[in-house]
């Protein structure tokens, strides 16, 4: 990574070529964040898109030897790096997608309703490996409320009932 940084600073002197230095100090700061997932997805799509820019530049722009040269090096360092990071965002748990959460768009979990309801009715996280036919310990019934002694007393006039 320091590589590609130090190769970029040195190529951000040729106009056309001034977006690798901000992307590689980008990955620079990046690859030490560990909760960073959505910034690491970022940096390594732009990676992969700056290789193409990096061609592009390559052939169309005059430059000279040694710059054609450092680019050859940078881009030989770029691919690597793409992989890298993407087995770096793989093993913190991202994935490339198209903003849907993902390839799997069906999830690794059953979703149950806000507040824990569930449609099989237990109380606990459910993944899609768990047993479908979860048997829940019940619980013998609550006894029945005692009932009151009954007193054929009426009540005093003007003051409010009881229950």
């Amino acid at each position: 990574m320091l590589g590609g940084t130090s190769i970029s600073f040195t190529l951000s002197t040729i106009p056309s070529l001034s977006y690798n230095f901000p992307l590689f100090l980008f990955g620079t700061y990046i690859q030490e964040s560990s909760e960073a997932i959505l910034s690491l997805k970022t940096f390594t799509v732009l990676i992969a898109a700056s290789i193409f820019f990096d061609f592009y530049s390559l052939f169309t722009t005059g430059l000279s030897f040694w710059a054609k040269l450092l680019l050859i090096a940078l881009i030989f360092l770029k691919v690597p790096t793409f992989f890298a990071f993407g087995a770096s965002l793989r093993q913190r748990g991202g994935e490339f997608g198209l903003g849907l959460g993902g390839a799997n768009l069906s999830g690794p979990t059953i979703w149950s309703m806000p507040g824990g309801f569930t449609s099989s009715s237990n109380d606990r996280y459910q993944t899609v490996d768990d047993d479908a036919t979860f048997a829940r310990a019940s619980r013998p019934p609550a006894p029945p409320p005692a009932a009151p002694p009954a007193s054929n007393q009426a009540p005093p006039p003007g003051a409010y009932q009881t229950v």
